[in-house]
């Protein structure tokens, strides 16, 4: 088997991040290779080995390293293909790491998960691969059915170890079964202008509307097709669910948001197809990207570096370009042109 997912270890230390990854891989039965090479001690073997598993057909690269954590940025340099970054936990809990890979320069975006997120990493390398792959696609719609069956059972644990509280009451409650597949869009409700587009935007404030803007001009030079709306989970919860839905057909959600990592974390839950997180400032110059980076297994959000809406159409790009040679091209172009400035 040809592996289509290759894992790079900064060092052998981080193996138990790659197991993360690899346990996950082995689930959904995705054939993969794992190397150990440093950006600083080895960079010619890290060179070689992205170049050569590019033109050998490796469709995601998935970066592990702590500190100073270069090794992500280096695998970027030589490959079109999404990079997917995992910060570890070496000091400071894992936070100069996790700066150091989500904060790219334009236009090499990394596709960066939570500290020590091996698994989240996995599950959205095979999230960029199902977008081509059906059978992909469904195993990952039934690992997540996977998760949430370990939460409701979770919960009925739970509750069998403290049902001799006198006062708890749930017997009232009656909550039928659902997944995010089952909620549908309600189509008398014109929430969106392009419900066949590739890349649904959603903006969690109209502050946040200019960062939406610089996804929009990257994607257009892509060519790619884009929706934009303007709707907060929390305020207006039922819009922003019928958005979600009605952009079914959308093959990457991009959330942009400030204040809160509501976007982000509202999408995830609603469907399966890949998410990109722009964490933006808000008025009083802070930021949220820990909120949006930092989520739990099984709903990975590929984030993206503060207030940075070029780098996530770009990540966009690359992701459909798997797929898509003439992206390929249009994203060489962009790469080409900014290395000559």
């Amino acid at each position: 088997m040809t592996p289509k997912i290759m894992i790079i270890l900064g060092s052998g230390s981080d193996i138990a991040i790659a197991e993360k990854s690899m346990k996950i891989l082995e689930k959904l039965e995705i054939p993969y290779s794992l190397k150990i090479a440093s950006a600083h001690r080895t960079p010619d073997l890290v060179r070689e080995i992205v170049i050569q598993g590019t033109n050998a057909g490796i469709e995601v690269f998935i970066g592990i390293a702590g500190l100073a954590a270069h090794l992500p940025g280096a695998i970027a340099a030589y490959t079109p293909r999404p990079v997917i970054g995992v910060p570890v936990d070496v000091k400071t809990g894992g936070v100069d790491a996790l700066e150091s890979i989500v904060q790219m320069p334009y236009p090499s975006p990394i596709a960066t998960v939570g500290i020590d997120r091996g698994d989240n990493a996995a599950i959205l390398a095979a999230q960029f691969i199902g977008l081509h792959d059906d059978e992909i696609r469904q195993k990952i719609i039934n690992l997540r059915k996977n998760y949430a069956l370990k939460v409701k059972n979770s919960n009925e644990e739970i509750i069998q170890k403290i049902e001799d509280k006198k006062f708890l009451q749930n017997d009232f409650l009656r909550i039928k079964d659902l997944n995010i597949n089952d909620i549908e869009a309600d189509e008398s409700d014109p929430c969106c202008k392009n419900k066949n587009a590739d890349v649904a935007i959603i903006v969690g404030r109209q502050t946040d509307v200019v960062t939406a803007k610089k996804v929009a001009v990257i994607l257009d030079r892509l060519k790619i097709s884009h929706d934009t709306k303007v709707v907060c989970p929390i305020r207006s919860t039922k819009k922003f669910t019928n958005y979600v839905k009605a952009m079914k057909n959308a093959k990457i959600f991009i959330g942009i948001s400030s204040n809160s990592s509501q976007v982000t974390g509202g999408i995830v839950g609603l469907t399966d197809r890949p998410v990109i997180g722009v964490p933006c400032t808000n008025e009083n110059g802070d930021d949220y990207m820990l909120t949006t980076v930092s989520m739990p297994p099984g709903v990975p959000v590929a984030t993206v570096g503060i207030n940075n809406g070029k780098n996530a159409a770009v990540l966009a790009g690359e992701i459909l370009s798997i797929n898509n040679p003439s992206i390929t091209e249009l994203l060489g172009k962009i790469k080409n042109k900014k290395i000559n400035l």
